[in-house]
């Protein structure tokens, strides 16, 4: 059930050898092993993209696909998942990030007012950017094993159920 619905919501492995993104990547988007839908895949790939989304790195993609080569993890779900952060929920993550990368520094944060300018970024970002990475590494390593973890269970307590149930009917037949 699990990979048959994985199957129809991931994109062919021929339109993702073709996405801008993915084609640095040339030969090695032909092994086989990134395009397999199992348990070991399915949870490296869960992994990479949920810790890479909350890495402040503009090329998530392409991180998430090196990463997933490099892991042989699934690559479009590694790819996919990366899009947790996207424009609309960016804001909201990172600041989290930086809160939680200010508490394991032990230091105060101070209100951030954004501003589009260079000498914002000059000011501010000397001050933001040890809390944002700690943090953003913290989180996505939380919640990169969480789903990782999350992920494993279910594909595990959904074959086994799977194979309860064959052994019922298999038992039914012999009767």
């Amino acid at each position: 059930m699990a990979r048959k619905f994985l199957k129809r919501m991931l994109p062919a492995p021929e339109k993702m050898r073709e996405h801008p993104s993915l084609r640095v990547f040339g030969s090695l988007l032909h092994d086989p092993n990134l395009w397999h839908l199992n348990r070991r895949s399915v949870t490296m790939a869960v992994f990479i993209g949920l810790f890479v989304a909350f890495i402040p790195f503009p090329s998530q993609m392409l991180l998430a696909g090196l990463a997933a080569i490099i892991f042989r993890a699934n690559l479009p779900l590694s790819v996919m998942l990366v899009w947790i952060t996207n424009p609309v929920t960016i804001p909201a993550i990172f600041y989290f990030t930086y809160k939680i990368g200010a508490l394991v520094l032990g230091i105060d944060t101070h209100p951030v007012q954004f501003e589009l300018s260079f000498q914002w970024f000059e000011e501010e970002l000397v001050q933001l950017w040890k809390p944002l990475l700690l943090g953003s590494v913290v989180t996505g390593l939380f919640f990169g094993l969480l789903g990782a973890a999350i992920v494993h269970t279910l594909w595990r307590v959904h074959v086994i159920h799977r194979w309860r149930k064959r052994r019922q009917l298999r038992s039914r037949q012999r009767r």
